[in-house]
């Protein structure tokens, strides 16, 4: 297991946690998504390391921004 942490902006209330979670668990090997609303956190667990193009492309599909 590893865990990768990433920078979203643009999230304003829980429906926009919940479409980034979304997205982002339906990548290939995710086991866990925490969004941290506040600071625009997003960590994300998978099996194994993510492509950030794999983590970026989920969050554009979703609505928002990968920042970092």
């Amino acid at each position: 297991m590893t865990q990768q942490t990433y920078t979203v902006s643009g999230m304003t209330c829980q429906h926009c946690v919940l479409s980034v979670t979304e997205e982002v668990s339906e990548i290939p090997g995710v086991t866990d998504v925490a969004v941290d609303l506040p600071t625009g956190k997003v960590t994300v667990t998978s099996e194994q390391e993510l492509t950030t193009d794999a983590v970026r492309a989920a969050v554009e599909e979703a609505g928002y921004q990968l920042t970092a």
